[in-house]
């Protein structure tokens, strides 16, 4: 049967609703020892409180460093209570047991994440006392409860009232596991850290852009969802712990997120950042099946609807606005998944609410910084594809100039075409998409499918394609479709083809340099 806990030392940095825990642990006959900070905390509360320096006799020392590094601390928690031998090591050199340790470790990555941060600051955040305490506690997780987390303090001090101030072994095993993660995380973030940081004399960060030599990933589950992309495939969705973007979405109406709206809300939220101007992105199978911009939300919503209306039933769409009451009445005559926004003010909320299984979730934006994808025995990591055209990256490569309003749309088909999948090849004019070819093997095949696919006039539109035509056919089949200009990044080897053909076929070409391949 599980021993009551009658000792156990606290020393925490962050002191969330430490103070009501202790007091709960000292009625239950608890004996409290605790460091510094903590210490006065509890005392601050009418908490009865040994300080860490009566347990070992010696003062907290060297700025606070050196304070329970002492074998009457870690004695205290690492002795095995059934051993004779180490109770009778114990006994001899006056070490009496700690049963429970409650301790989180310094701030180290909110450190490390404040602009201009000093390497001395840095350091001096790397905690030493309380990893230690944590691993010893874990480790003899049989006779010690280790306590990391304020969310386990309301669960512990329950338990213990019901079972005479004890933990089961269940307990004490499931919060060791989460002790040595969360060492292992701390480490982690220590040593990724680190690894930026060069000498030059003094000591500065080199921008976290620069690919680590070992790669460390530490997440945070946050749900297990139903299924993965299909029914048969397990799945879990993590967060990397910052509040922000599609793993941290805070849902405001609607059933639960499935792998594939998660995976589609990614690539609606992404789209829609890539516009100032109100816009709406509508997304089938992580690719846009309509998109425009307006001069109110309302607007860019029909517009968007018009380019492919059959593909959008059932889509995810992504805005850069709040949703108001006008959009939301538009957007609740159609069947769809997941609607994704800034925020819903309160009457586009009420125009949503017969439709219960929509799901409407709030984003704070997080723009991704690396793109991880898993190949057999290990992982591609890449940069994000945040590029932003420039005027200065234009280059006018036929006879005949774009005009103001061709520019103004290959400006538009080209954001809108780095989030179609390759080969992608889209027609739009000026602030609406009109045919998108997605996900061809051949690129005249997608000049060929966004044409088929419109269904708006494709006369006098623009086209934008992600790579660079290999052959003069892609621009023809563009021209044929009733295009007047292209957008293209150019690097081809028969790039004088492509733009003789379009010189012949009285079209307008731009090249951008940039090449956004999208597997």
């Amino acid at each position: 049967m599980p021993k009551a806990i009658q000792r156990a030392i606290l020393s925490v940095t962050d002191k969330t609703g430490l103070a009501d825990f202790a007091r709960q642990l000292s009625n239950m006959g608890v004996e409290l020892i605790s460091t510094g900070g903590t210490a006065k905390l509890l005392r601050d509360g009418g908490i009865s409180v040994k300080d860490i320096s009566e347990l070992t006799g010696f003062p907290e020392m060297l700025d606070g460093s050196v304070k329970t590094l002492h074998p009457k601390v870690h004695g205290g928690i690492l002795h095995r209570r059934e051993d004779p031998s180490h109770r009778a090591a114990v006994a001899e050199h006056g070490i009496a047991a700690i049963d429970m340790v409650v301790v989180n470790l310094y701030a180290f990555e909110k450190t490390a994440a404040k602009p201009g941060v000093h390497f001395d600051e840095l350091v001096e955040n790397i905690d030493i006392g309380g990893p230690s305490m944590i691993r010893s506690a874990a480790k003899n997780f049989h006779d010690v409860a280790i306590v990391t987390s304020p969310a386990d303090y309301n669960a512990i001090a329950e338990e213990m009232s019901k079972s005479g101030g004890a933990l089961s072994s269940e307990t004490k095993w499931r919060l060791a596991q989460k002790a040595f993660a969360t060492t292992a995380a701390y480490d982690s973030a220590i040593a990724s850290t680190l690894e930026r940081v060069s000498a030059n004399g003094t000591f500065t960060l080199r921008p976290a852009e620069v690919f680590p030599e070992k790669l460390r990933l530490s997440f945070s589950k946050v749900t297990d969802l139903r299924y993965g992309e299909n029914p048969h495939q397990k799945a879990a969705m993590y967060s990397d712990g910052s509040g922000t973007g599609v793993a941290n979405v805070r849902q405001v109406q609607g059933k639960e997120l499935s792998y594939n709206n998660i995976v589609d809300l990614q690539a609606a939220w992404d789209l829609a950042q890539e516009f100032e101007e109100p816009v709406c992105a509508i997304i089938k199978h992580t690719n846009p099946c309509g998109t425009a911009t307006g001069k109110t939300l309302s607007e860019a919503y029909k517009r968007a609807l018009e380019c492919d209306p059959v593909s959008a039933f059932g889509g995810v769409i992504g805005v850069n606005r709040a949703v108001d009451a006008s959009a939301a009445e538009e957007m609740a005559k159609l069947f769809l998944e997941v609607i994704a926004a800034p925020s819903f003010e309160t009457s586009a909320i009420e125009k949503f609410s017969s439709k219960k299984n929509l799901r409407l979730v709030e984003i704070t934006n997080s723009p991704q910084k690396w793109v991880l994808k898993n190949v057999s025995g290990g992982m591609l990591v890449q940069d994000a594809d945040l590029h932003q055209l420039k005027e200065s990256d234009l280059k006018v490569v036929t006879k005949r100039p774009p005009t103001p309003e061709e520019k103004r749309a290959l400006l538009f088909a080209w954001k809108v075409c780095k989030h179609v999948k390759s080969n992608a090849i889209l027609y739009s004019r000026d602030g609406q998409t009109i045919g998108v070819g997605a996900g061809q093997m051949s690129r005249v095949d997608s000049c060929r499918l966004g044409a088929q696919k419109a269904v708006l006039p494709l006369k006098g539109t623009v086209a934008a394609s992600d790579a660079f035509f290999p052959f003069p056919d892609g621009v023809e089949e563009i021209a044929k479709a009733g295009a007047t200009a292209i957008i293209q990044p150019g690097g081809s080897v028969r790039d004088q083809e492509v733009i003789e053909a379009a010189d012949r076929l009285g079209l307008a070409m731009i090249f951008t340099g940039v090449r956004h391949f999208r597997h």
